[in-house]
């Protein structure tokens, strides 16, 4: 579809734009609004106004119909004054909207920021790979008011930037380890619990690592299903966008080490790896096996690559999270007391 050589980044947002708001996966339920009152002030709050769609409803596990879920995510994405797009969270199964969205017009229309994770993956990574706009895996809008911790960023400090811009992220060296935040009793909370210490891994041996390359990936149970197929050709975008190479990154929801491990083994038989330089695995809660951690599932996977694998990365389901741009340039250099992640717009 794409030919030429550019990553299409959206225009910064600026006071007085436009934010778009829909659910192409799960919606909101009426215990959850609180909440979701709570997130869209907290966006805001940074002078954006709001347009909220009609695909919210919370009371099964998607939002609307499938068609009219892809109607209201193509005409948020098709209009010049909406800036950015931000699910509530992500779901189930998006993949129903895949084929159902007009992958041309978009390649067409004027790039949109596209934030999210978890289900969100199955939208923000084909628009990356499908049309060169680049996209956001980060905090949703749910999590939005959550303050970033030292170290990392919000998705709303990322639109703000122009092209060409750089920003350095770091991990603060912590994450909850356990509980959750239940938005029910606690809609207003703004605050993460960091409970426990934790840095940066190196599952393939050992040494420093710094390392470059643009930036694509998402979250492993929602892409494994579309590896191989058109909707997720990393090979084609590596061939075309990264002749000096791919990070790829990748993230467990919930789904036990075995699992993963088949999907990953999936993945990367679909050339989902092709022309990674590393691979980045984000922090996970995900239960092991007796005889099979999450990391050795990884290793097992894709140890084979012969490539930097750095797990632990704040990129995932256990907050807090650092957003990443799909699309954008990445350098990463992990030592014994840096962990850093530098993303360039360019």
């Amino acid at each position: 579809m794409i030919t030429r050589m550019t990553i299409r980044y959206p225009a910064p947002l600026r006071p007085g734009d436009r934010v778009g708001v829909t659910s192409p996966s799960s919606g909101i339920d009426e215990s959850m609004r609180p909440r979701l009152q709570v997130a869209l002030d907290s966006v805001r709050k940074r002078g954006y106004e709001i347009v909220v769609g009609d695909c919210m409803d919370g009371t099964g596990h998607v939002s609307a119909s499938a068609a009219a879920r892809a109607d209201e995510l193509m005409r948020m994405l098709t209009d010049p004054a909406v800036k950015a797009v931000v699910p509530p969270w992500g779901g189930e199964t998006a993949i129903d909207l895949v084929p159902l969205l007009d992958w041309e017009a978009l390649s067409d229309a004027e790039p949109t920021w596209v934030v999210g994770y978890s289900d969100i993956s199955t939208i923000i990574t084909p628009l990356t790979l499908l049309t060169n706009m680049a996209t956001i895996h980060g905090n949703n809008l749910m999590d939005t008011p959550f303050r970033a911790p030292e170290g990392l960023l919000s998705w709303l400090d990322i639109v703000s930037l122009n092209q060409g811009e750089s920003f350095t992220q770091v991990s603060p060296g912590r994450y909850r380890a356990t509980g959750w935040v239940d938005y029910r009793e606690h809609p207003e909370v703004d605050e993460f619990t960091l409970d426990s210490a934790g840095r940066w891994t190196r599952l393939d041996g050992t040494g420093d690592v710094a390392v470059e390359g643009r930036l694509i990936g998402g979250c492993i149970e929602t892409l494994c299903n579309l590896a191989g197929t058109r909707y997720a050709d990393v090979e084609a975008f590596a061939r075309r966008e990264a002749p000096d190479g791919l990070l790829v990154y990748v993230e467990a929801s919930g789904d036990d080490a075995a699992t993963i491990c088949r999907n990953l083994h999936g993945m990367r038989l679909n050339g989902f790896f092709a022309g990674a330089n590393a691979v980045l695995v984000g922090r996970t809660s995900a239960p092991a096996l007796d005889s099979l951690t999450q990391h050795e599932a990884v290793l097992d996977a894709l140890g084979g690559l012969g490539v930097p694998i750095i797990a632990d990365v704040e990129c995932g389901h256990v907050a807090p999270y650092l957003p990443i741009v799909n699309g954008a340039r990445g350098r990463v250099v992990l030592t014994d007391d840096r962990s850093e992640f530098t993303q360039t717009l360019s």
